[in-house]
Parts: structure tokens; C-alpha cells; sequence
């Protein structure tokens, strides 16, 4: 980013914060940014521990819910595909109608269907319910960092923030795992999150100061169907695929996905407020961001949630000893994320994406043979390296959100780069489980899942480097 660019940033970010009594913004509620950052975190926290809660139960769930093999993708993958599906609407929404408004109704929504998932007695409807909650947590997500960008208008407040806020996505990943294992049945783990979701929902509605970007016009519906489908129809393709690349419903499911790209994008081009502004895809930032949010859900996203079910049926962990060797990677995640902060005026975020993504890449690659040797000691080395990655990863994607996009539009930058991350995730779910459920054994199949994971790494490592 130009000097230009870097001060019309902040000075965009200051009149929004200055506008706010204007648009939206309760007279009798300024803005707190403390409660805001703790509220935002903690809705943020739990909803990635919703996404990660099904980790090291999936064999329990599987078996509770009469779950075959070659639909046990579905249980991993509802929630990204919600939260692919929705993010860039309800950033959208968020930047439109009230930021406050989408994350209280995103958290509520959270908590709810979270209950839902904890009753439900079959595979389709436990299916259905992490869509739900996939859909809930897009609208926190997406909302919570425009909520933290008006109340951090100063570029070193909103690079706390933002670093604070992607420790707690790696607090999430971390805790999720350990908490339902911890438990004796995974409802329950369910149901403690569903009551943790809804206090961060009431606390939020009371404390909380609105804030928004009105570009006046009608919301861009037809955009949100057509984009929204057009993920399903991927989502769908690469998770039936695993029974067959050939076979005519995956075939027909991929020209769905791009017949209904390219409507999205007419779509959006003849919008008067689009979900996402199309002149963004001229900005390197942006691009990096993107890249940055796809690979991290290909490669680390993908391997992470299927491996722990990997380490229970290869070396006959329990879901609470997985959960705390899990722990060793997404404990460290966090903690690095957490200091990453201290690397700004040293290290660029694209740049410290790139290293996240090699450290990623070393970590898993060193972590070849372990599973086949029947150790799970030889993993330590590899989770501690991939672990630091992640939290680079993950203090890196918030902040380069925010900087990519104008500052009005914060949380649709913020929905832009999640929805790729989680477009990612859906697939590299779906890819894991195929390599890792068709190479004879778990174990070779953990191997050649690894490797995969190693060079899509490497890949994203070179595509964000490549957007200078």
C-alpha cells in the first residue's frame, strides 16, 4: 500500500468512527473498545469451538449417529459450507444495516442452533443444524472485525485489536477439541457451548455501541442466492467426490459452480451495492488476503480437522488424549498469535503469512512415518513447527482483511478473506478424508494427506508472496 493509500485508510477509518452518532450509533452508548475487543473475541472464541467441537468425536458422533464412512465428510463439513456460503452477505449486511445488529444476531443464532445440534438423532439434521451454525457464525465473524475497526480507529489500536482477535480464533481451535473430549458424551460438550454463545449474545445487545457504512439502495439479493448456490454446488461436488471424480452428479454439481460464478459476477457488476466491490480483485492486498484465507483452509484447515480422527484409529488415542496432543498445535497457534503484534514495523503481514505457510509446510512434512510407526511422540517436533505457523497465519489474515479494503467497508473485507478461507477448508476437508480413506491404509493415506497439505503450503506461500 502507497503512503496515499495507507493515510486515506486511516483517515476513512477516523470518519467512520467520528460518523458513528450519524449512522447509527446510540447517542447513550459511545464506543468501548475494551468490552468491544473482549465481547468480539469471546463470541469469536466460541464459534470456532463450535467448528472445531466435532474434531476428536467424530468417531463417537459417527457411530451415535448411524453415520457411514462416506458421509462422514458432512459432519465436519456443515460449518464451513454455512460460513462460506453467508460471510460475504452478512459482511455486507453488516457494513449496510448495523454491524451491532448482524454480530448480536449472529451469536444469538449460534447458540440456538448449537442447542438444536446437541438434540438432533440423525446424521441429515445434526448436517443441517452445522449449516445453521455455519450461517450464525458468518455473521459474527464477519460483523465482529467493522465492529473492532470503529472502535480502534488508529492503525496501532487496530493492529492490538486485530492481533488479539486472531489469538482468540486460535484459542477457539484449541479449546474446542479439549472441552467435548473432556466430557463424557459430545451433546453435552454441545450444550455448554450453546449457553456460552447465548450470554456473549446478551452481554453483547446491552454493551455493544452501532455502528454501520450505508451506501443507501436494496440489499443485493440476487447476488447473495446465486453466490450462496453457486457454494453449495462446490461444497457438494468435492464432498460426493471422494465415491468417484466421474461419476455424473459431481460432474453436473461443477458446472452448477460455474455457471453460477459467472452469474454472480454479472450479477455484481450491474449491482448498485454489491456484496463484494469488484474493483477490489485490482488490489494486491486484497489478492494476497484471499490467496492468504484459501490456503489457509486447503492446507491447514483440512489436514487439522481430520487428523486427530486419523491419530484415534491409527494409534488408539482416546478423544481426550487427542484432544490435549491437539492441544501441543492449537495451544501454540495461540500464544503465537497472541505476540505476533510485536512483529509490526518489522514484518509486513504478507510476509509473515509466507512464513506461517513454510513453517506450516516444515511442520507437517516432519511429521512423515510417525503414524505408521505407531508413535505418537515423533509428531511433538512437527505439531510445535506447524503450530507456530498457524499463529502466524492467523495474526497475519485479520489484520491484511482490514488493510485491504477501504475502512467503511471493513466487514465485507472481512467477509471477502474468510469466505476464501473457509471455501478452502470445505474442499481441503473433503480432500484429506478421500486421500486419507483410499490409500490402503491409515496410515500411508496420513502420509500422502500430509504431503498434499505440505505443497498446497507451499503454494500459498508463493501466491501471496507473488501480490506485492
Amino acid at each position: 500500500m502507497t503512503r496515499l493509500d495507507s493515510t486515506a485508510t486511516t483517515t476513512g477509518t477516523a470518519a467512520v468512527a467520528a460518523t458513528g452518532a450519524v449512522r447509527g450509533q446510540h447517542p447513550d452508548r459511545p464506543a468501548r473498545p475494551r468490552a468491544t475487543l473482549a465481547l468480539t473475541s469471546a463470541a469469536t472464541a466460541v464459534a470456532l469451538m463450535t467448528y472445531t467441537a466435532p474434531m476428536v468425536t467424530l468417531p463417537d458422533m459417527a457411530a451415535d449417529l448411524h453415520t457411514p464412512l462416506s458421509a462422514q465428510a458432512w459432519l465436519l463439513n456443515g460449518t464451513p459450507l454455512g460460513l462460506a456460503a453467508l460471510l460475504l452477505v452478512a459482511g455486507s449486511l453488516a457494513d449496510d444495516y448495523g454491524r451491532r445488529r448482524i454480530f448480536v444476531a449472529g451469536t444469538l443464532a449460534l447458540g440456538l442452533t448449537t442447542a438444536l445440534g446437541a438434540l438432533a438423532g440423525s446424521t441429515w439434521l445434526f448436517t443441517l443444524t452445522r449449516v445453521a451454525q455455519g450461517a450464525a457464525s458468518a455473521a459474527l465473524l464477519a460483523s465482529s472485525l467493522g465492529l473492532l475497526v470503529h472502535a480502534f480507529p488508529t492503525p496501532r489500536g487496530r493492529l492490538h485489536a486485530t492481533g488479539v482477535w486472531g489469538a482468540f480464533v486460535s484459542g477457539g481451535i484449541a479449546v474446542g477439541p479439549l472441552l467435548t473430549g473432556a466430557l463424557p458424551d459430545w451433546r453435552l460438550g454441545y450444550a455448554v457451548l450453546a449457553a456460552a454463545a447465548l450470554v456473549v449474545a446478551g452481554l453483547s445487545a446491552r454493551t455493544l455501541s452501532e455502528s454501520r457504512a450505508p451506501r443507501g439502495g436494496r440489499p443485493d439479493l440476487l447476488g447473495a442466492v446465486t453466490f450462496g448456490l453457486a457454494l453449495v454446488a462446490l461444497v457438494a461436488a468435492l464432498t460426493l467426490g471422494r465415491d468417484g471424480w466421474l461419476r455424473a452428479p459431481v460432474g453436473l454439481l461443477l458446472a452448477a459452480f460455474v455457471l453460477l460464478t459467472g452469474a454472480f459476477t454479472l450479477v455484481e457488476r450491474r449491482s448498485a451495492t454489491p456484496m463484494i466491490d469488484l474493483a477490489l480483485l485490482r488490489r494486491p492486498r486484497f489478492l494476497a488476503s484471499s490467496a492468504g484465507g484459501l490456503f489457509t483452509g486447503l492446507a491447514v484447515i483440512g489436514l487439522f480437522s481430520f487428523l486427530p480422527t486419523l491419530l484415534q484409529r491409527s494409534l488408539g488415542l482416546s478423544a481426550l488424549e487427542t484432544a490435549w496432543l491437539f492441544l501441543l498445535w492449537s495451544g501454540l497457534s495461540f500464544a503465537v498469535a497472541l505476540q505476533a503484534r510485536r512483529l509490526a514495523g518489522r514484518m509486513a503481514s504478507r510476509h509473515q503469512l509466507v512464513l506461517g505457510f513454510v513453517l506450516h509446510a516444515v511442520g507437517v512434512l516432519a511429521m512423515l512415518g510417525a503414524i505408521g510407526a505407531g508413535s505418537w511422540p515423533r509428531l511433538l517436533p512437527g505439531l510445535l513447527i506447524a503450530g507456530v505457523g498457524s499463529g502466524l497465519l492467523n495474526a497475519a489474515l485479520p489484520l491484511l482483511s482490514v488493510e485491504s479494503a477501504p475502512a467503511q467497508r471493513a466487514a465485507m473485507g472481512s467477509g471477502a478473506q474468510q469466505t476464501f478461507r473457509y471455501i478452502g477448508s470445505c474442499a481441503g476437508v473433503a480432500l484429506t478424508i478421500a486421500i486419507a480413506t483410499s490409500a490402503g491404509s491409515p496410515a500411508h493415506g496420513a502420509d500422502i494427506a500430509m504431503v498434499v497439505s505440505a505443497v498446497l503450503a507451499t503454494v500459498g506461500a508463493v501466491s501471496v508472496a507473488a501480490w506485492k
